[in-house]
């Protein structure tokens, strides 16, 4: 059954809560909305403003109930409910172009941020110093990182970027992860060795949009700008399958 809800401007990024009772939105400002469930309806519950640009993405922690958001303005912000009010805490990303999107590790105890400055920020909470570092996957990034979804293990990372590229990369961090068996996707370990690398289809290709991981983390799949569909096996020979015309720029896949 699908429900319609108006919420009064275009909306450019959102995020559901744990239960999807509560929903993050961002009206294409530098502003986040939130809204709770009452009855038929999403009322407004309080809005989330220390970003001075466009805020391009949203993510909310299910487990620790953490919300992380990232902007133009090449900031991202951890929020964390205290008190009844969502109080930010400020991420070293130490990018000098925009950050385009972000996502919680499956453990929370880390996060990707992808960035307009051809690179992801692997931001992990430093507990000595009290605050959120980052360290950077940079090389062969040749563009604008569009999206980045995280491996079931918690240790590999897929990106999409406008070089029309999927790549898989190791997010590991030694001071918050543990050294796991080898996956089919690769045996090293090392932050930011790039794992694989995969052209958007043969047809000419164009930006890729969206990546995903499946439940099992064998698979990964994108949506390409040309309308295309790609699902990789790691262990079917990691040839991308490819379907052209049937998703529009912007599906979720």
């Amino acid at each position: 059954m699908t429900e319609t809800h108006n919420f009064g401007s275009p909306i450019t990024c959102h995020a559901w809560n744990k239960d999807s009772t509560e929903l993050a939105i961002s009206p294409n400002s530098n502003e986040v909305h939130l809204y709770k469930r009452e009855g038929n309806k999403y009322q407004p519950t309080e809005v989330l403003s220390q970003h001075d640009l466009r805020v391009m993405s949203i993510d909310w922690a299910p487990k620790s109930n953490r919300i992380v958001t990232c902007a133009a303005d090449r900031n991202a912000y951890v929020w964390t409910l205290s008190d009844n009010k969502w109080k930010p805490t400020l991420v070293l990303l130490r990018t000098n172009r925009a950050a385009t999107c972000v996502k919680w590790s499956p453990y929370e105890n880390k996060f990707a941020v992808g960035s307009g400055a051809r690179l992801i920020a692997i931001c992990y909470f430093e507990k000595e110093n009290d605050w959120w570092v980052s360290k950077h996957i940079k090389k062969p990034v040749r563009s604008t990182v569009t999206s980045v979804d995280w491996h079931p293990n918690n240790l590999i990372l897929a990106c999409g970027s406008t070089d029309f590229k999927t790549r898989i990369f190791s997010a590991y961090i030694k001071e918050v992860d543990e050294k796991t068996e080898p996956t089919p996707w690769g045996s090293k370990i090392q932050m930011g060795h790039m794992l694989a690398e995969f052209s958007n289809s043969d047809q000419g290709g164009g930006w890729v949009h969206c990546v995903s991981f499946s439940a099992s983390g064998n698979r990964l799949a994108w949506v390409g700008h040309d309308s295309s569909i790609s699902v990789v096996d790691c262990n079917r020979g990691m040839v991308p399958t490819i379907e052209i015309g049937r998703a529009s720029c912007r599906e979720r896949v």
